[in-house]
């Protein structure tokens, strides 16, 4: 009998009828450009300037370009299943919404929790990875921090008297995440256009360094473009190239983060599916330019252990002017790879907390610039501690696997939606009836499968976790539970 009466909580889901009809207290401003720049300003970053040469040493070789190429094609059936769903809900919840109204709130909440994960850490990451450039980039002017600020007190840094000593905590990491946050909070329109900028000036780095680092391109560095598996899965061969496609999918978040943009968007029917499309292709054009000559300019075998393969690869060219344009071009990029995080992040926040999951002050809209600021003060506060007092090698993060687990619910949904709800206007359908979902399941469910079993551990501890949190909290909070907004059972 208990279960009789559970089944129903944990499968009851939103009315999409009542859904499309609530008003929002988000401010509509963004538009296609936007939308196209918030995506590219997402994806390119830590997966094109870190993980290409992890990804071409420890898997694919050379043909990283093709896991690369795989992962967009991945990408590119999951952009047209969120751009039929963006334009049938355009809300700010993302896969969570649309999980919620497909298959009910357990699953929904389940979703949500993996990706609050993912944003959260992965910012922190980045944020630290951004300090350890600033601080590099910083010192070819002569201008010095003392080290222990830039460190987490888990590392040991060596000070200029040649003493070794722990570190006090990362400073630089903790700025660059609080100005983000409070320009979040002033206003999506502001961080919009200045996400913008930091995209255009990222991308004219990468060209630059295409341009002048093609001419020195060793050919012999291809061959063999697909190194011939060492025996164990994963390591070369076939099996490396789907590993790498694996590792580098933490580069195509962006696509999920510009999901949670659609109630912040002007005409979400037209431009959601211009943002997704439009961003897949620029971002597929520059990653795989990028590893081409990289992987060109520097042979895989000499990046196994290099933190810092791009530099690496800019000293086979004459040009060192070059090295200073390449670390402020990973330096912007990490900077708009952590608004799109961070505005993700806080957008999930307050989706999650308007449905009762959450606790209500995290749907709080400030009065004046209409952005949930205490959602992102909240955020703010949570990526500073883990990325001040946590080095990278101990933060870990989720890599790919929480967005390539929310790419095939949506892909799913889709099919879902199609049956439940076949009358439902939309703006924007998938061509080809089911083929384009099925092959977003499948192409992501199989980069899935290919990543290391400690990935998916972490990914179920979170995730038990969160179950504790939803049957203590949320299940008795939803509103649903307490029919304030219209469901369906």
């Amino acid at each position: 009998m208990k279960n009789n009466k559970l089944l129903p909580k944990l499968t009851r889901r939103l009315s999409l009828s009542g859904l499309n009809s609530e008003t929002s207290s988000l401010k509509r401003v963004l538009g296609p450009y936007g939308l196209i720049a918030f995506c590219v300003g997402n994806t390119i970053g830590a997966g094109l300037f870190s993980l290409t040469g992890i990804a071409a040493a420890q898997n694919a070789g050379p043909a990283v370009v093709l896991s690369f190429i795989i992962s967009a094609i991945a990408c590119g059936f999951v952009a047209f299943c969120y751009s039929e769903l963006a334009g049938m809900m355009p809300i700010s919840g993302s896969t969570y919404t649309y999980t919620y109204v497909a298959i009910g709130e357990f699953m929904a909440w389940i979703i949500g929790w993996a990706l609050i994960l993912e944003y959260a850490v992965g910012a922190s990451t980045v944020a630290v990875s951004w300090s350890g450039y600033v601080v590099s980039f910083l010192a070819t002017w002569h201008i010095g921090i003392d080290p222990r600020l830039s460190a987490s007190p888990f590392e040991t840094v060596q000070l200029a008297n040649g003493t070794i000593a722990h570190g006090f905590f990362n400073l630089p990491a903790v700025a660059i995440l609080s100005a983000v946050s409070i320009l979040l909070i002033f206003g999506t329109s502001k961080s919009s256009f200045i996400n913008t900028v930091i995209v255009i000036i990222k991308l004219i780095i990468i060209a630059i360094f295409c341009l002048f680092g093609f001419h020195y391109v060793n050919y012999a560095n291809y061959t063999p473009f697909i190194p011939p598996n060492n025996g164990t899965f994963g390591h070369y061969g076939f099996s490396g190239v789907m590993r790498a496609a694996g590792v580098i999918f933490f580069a195509y978040v962006g696509f999920d983060s510009l999901s949670t943009a659609a109630q912040e968007t002007k005409n979400p029917a037209r431009n959601m599916p211009i943002g997704f499309l439009g961003g897949l292709f620029i971002t597929t054009l520059a990653y795989v330019a990028f590893s081409f000559v990289m992987v060109g300019l520097v042979n895989y075998h000499d990046m196994v252990d290099d933190a810092a393969p791009v530099a690496t690869a800019i000293n086979h060219t004459p040009y060192v002017w070059l090295q200073l344009a390449i670390k402020l071009g990973i330096i912007f990029g990490f900077t708009s790879v952590l608004i799109t995080l961070l505005f993700g992040q806080s957008r999930i926040f307050f989706t999650v907390s308007q449905d009762g999951l959450l606790p209500r002050f995290f749907s709080i809209t400030h009065s004046r610039f209409q952005t949930p600021w205490i959602s992102n003060l909240f955020i703010m506060a949570f990526t500073s501690f883990l990325a001040a007092f946590f080095p990278i090698s101990e933060l870990g993060h989720m890599t790919s696997i929480g967005t390539l687990f929310a790419f095939v619910l949506v892909c799913l949904i889709v099919m879902i939606l199609r049956r439940k709800e076949p009358d439902h206007p939309r703006t924007f359908r998938v061509p080809g009836g089911d083929i384009i979902p099925i092959m977003g399941v499948l192409t992501s469910g199989t980069i899935m499968l290919c990543l290391d079993i400690a990935t998916w551990i972490r990914l179920i501890t979170w995730l038990v976790l969160g179950i504790g949190i939803y049957f203590l909290y949320g299940i008795k909070h939803s509103k649903l539970a307490h029919h304030e907004i219209s469901y369906e059972a």
